[in-house]
């Protein structure tokens, strides 16, 4: 396999639209590029769509996790990078929901000019509390979440799931994302939570110099408002935008919204 094709195969890249300027779709913990098949073909008439799936997601290769590299958002940034250098991208758009909200932001300060704006959908740069920090979450909290998932994948991905959606109203989204946290390999769930819930990107927010849009759900519990007015308040020059979407995966159970949100900061 030439080096050409060694991101695009590793992270399952898949292209389409016809526009010249690209818009980067990047899926959160435990899901894969499929969470986007609501909001991604609405920007194909105008923008070239890229979506993909993090090494451990999806149909990646699994062959590619090394704990060592993934064991911060870093190495999943780097291959971001790896992949934006091999689809020769320039000014384009980063769309990341939940932790590759954080993904993108590493990524475009790795590799400025790739990414000309950038849109997080529920971001959170830390889910630890610290001092007057609110995240969400106590360092117990945290240790007792990581416990639970390494001690039962599935019980944890079915408990947990229907809460992170909301919209008990529609329990068919929450078996949706139950179903996708299972499908994900347990060792590596495990580690990507880890991953997720204990890093801290807090001073990376104010290097941010593209401009950003952020996409706040009502009751979130994953990333609060609070959360992402932190983000807003730190990242100069950004928008926030609160929507009327309720849960952690409004790409899911609100996408006619992202989608009007996301053309209206384009």
């Amino acid at each position: 396999m030439s080096d050409k094709k060694t991101a695009l195969r590793r992270n399952n890249v898949v292209t389409d639209g016809g526009g010249d300027r690209a818009v980067v779709f990047a899926h959160g913990f435990g899901c894969d590029q499929n969470m986007w098949r609501l909001v991604e073909p609405a920007f194909r008439p105008d923008f070239r769509t890229i979506r993909f799936d993090h090494v451990g997601a999806g149909k990646s290769d699994l062959s590619a996790f090394v704990p060592e590299k993934y064991s911060t958002l870093s190495g999943y940034a780097d291959d971001l990078v790896e992949i934006g250098n091999e689809l020769g991208l320039e000014d384009a758009i980063f769309v990341g929901h939940s932790v590759s909200a954080m993904i993108g932001v590493l990524a475009s300060l790795k590799s400025p000019g790739m990414f000309g704006k950038l849109v997080m959908v529920g971001p959170s740069p830390r889910y630890i509390n610290d001092g007057e920090y609110i995240g969400g979450f106590t360092p117990g909290d945290v240790e007792d979440l990581l416990g639970s998932l390494a001690e039962n994948h599935m019980g944890w991905s079915n408990a947990m799931a229907p809460a992170i959606m909301g919209n008990g109203d529609r329990p068919e989204l929450g078996e949706e994302l139950a179903a996708s946290f299972c499908r994900t390999d347990p060792e590596i769930a495990k580690q990507f939570a880890r991953a997720t819930f204990t890093g801290d990107n807090r001073a990376d927010l104010r290097l941010v110099s593209v401009p950003t849009l952020i996409l706040q759900c009502q009751d979130d519990i994953i990333a609060a408002e609070n959360v992402g007015r932190f983000v807003h308040r730190n990242i100069a020059g950004s928008t926030f935008v609160m929507l009327d979407a309720t849960g952690h995966c409004p790409n899911l159970s609100a996408p006619d919204e992202v989608i009007r949100e996301i053309r209206a900061f384009l």
